[in-house]
C-alpha cells in the first residue's frame, strides 16, 4: 500500500517508497531519517507528522549527505483531496522541490 504525503490542505502532493519521499510523478525528491524529512542532497526540511511534512519547531538536523538517486518508481495513482485535518504546523513540503 502506498503512504502519500499530503498538504496541511489536504490535497495529495507526494508519496513514500521505503525511506526516499517522492513527488506524484514518481521523481525522487527526499529521504526520511525517522520521521525527519531531508533534501535528497541531506538537508533538513521537516518532519512527517500525520502523512504531511511540517516544520514542528524542533531546530535544524543538519544534513545526513547525500544519498543518491532512488530512481523514479513511476506514478503511484492519485488518492484524492482528504480535506484539511487542521494541523498546527507550517507546511514545509514544497522546500523539498527546491532542492
Amino acid at each position: 500500500m502506498t503512504q502519500y504525503i499530503y498538504a496541511t490542505s489536504g490535497q495529495a502532493v507526494g508519496f513514500v517508497r521505503g525511506r526516499y519521499v517522492h513527488a506524484l510523478s514518481g521523481k525522487a525528491i527526499g529521504q526520511l531519517n525517522g520521521s525527519h524529512v531531508h533534501r535528497l542532497s541531506g538537508a533538513y526540511v521537516g518532519e512527517l507528522y500525520e502523512d504531511q511534512v511540517v516544520d514542528r519547531h524542533f531546530g535544524n538536523f543538519g544534513n545526513i549527505g547525500h544519498s543518491g538517486d532512488p530512481g523514479n518508481p513511476g506514478h503511484p495513482g492519485d488518492p484524492g483531496n482528504r480535506g484539511n485535518r487542521g494541523c498546527p504546523y507550517p507546511d514545509v513540503f514544497r522546500a523539498l522541490l527546491e532542492g
